[in-house]
């Protein structure tokens, strides 16, 4: 991994991989290191924010550098449950491209368990891991230029659901009507890394 100084109180970890980045996320996490006031986790980096003058930073780096990253902490994580109406319109693309049937692709998807890895692309869209092999397919050729709020879909590895209309090129399996993100809350997104993810299917 890579250690980048990201201003006076900041440094960007580059992992060699999702994994890493997740042990690496969990370590610092979980150390509570007086003055780090944010870890936030990306593909394959760590953002670690300090309060200005802090001493954080040597201390985080000498405890990720010490750290076992093949057994990262255990972490609490909070269990999140999403209806979902497999309704998509791309449901039978997938089934067909995998090579099941559409209740096969349906069983799939709601029988995994997924844990957040980070968050990005818009405000609480969470990318989930944990997708069964089966269903891990690419992006639409052509992504949309409009995708409605609460499309839950797959692309590569990641499983998620859309918090807003937006573009986008992840294949759609159905749509739930969680409120995945409130600027006005005092949570404002329902997911965040480290969250342990099930998908419920409704009528």
């Amino acid at each position: 991994m890579r250690w980048l100084p990201y201003g006076a109180d900041a440094v960007l970890v580059q992992c060699d991989s999702l994994d890493e980045m997740t042990a690496v996320r969990a370590t610092v996490a979980a150390a509570e290191v007086p003055g780090v006031l944010e870890v936030i986790p990306g593909a394959s980096t760590v953002l670690v924010v300090t309060s200005p003058g802090s001493k954080a930073l040597p201390e985080v780096r000498a405890l990720v550098e010490a750290a076992d990253l093949a057994n990262p902490p255990a972490v609490d994580p909070r269990d999140v449950v999403l209806d979902v109406r497999y309704d998509g319109a791309d449901l039978e693309l997938v089934a067909e491209t995998a090579g099941l049937g559409v209740d096969e692709v349906v069983s799939l998807h709601t029988g995994a368990e997924y844990t957040v890895a980070f968050t990005g692309f818009a405000p609480g869209f969470a990318y989930l891991t944990g997708l069964p092999e089966q269903l891990r397919q690419p992006r639409l050729d052509t992504p949309r230029t409009k995708v409605p709020a609460g499309s839950v879909g797959v692309a590569g590895e990641f499983t998620g659901a859309y918090p807003r209309s937006s573009p986008g090129g992840w294949r759609l399996l159905g749509h739930t009507d969680a409120q995945l993100f409130d600027p006005h809350a005092e949570r404002p997104v329902l997911l965040a890394p480290g969250d342990r993810v099930r998908f419920r299917s409704v009528r």
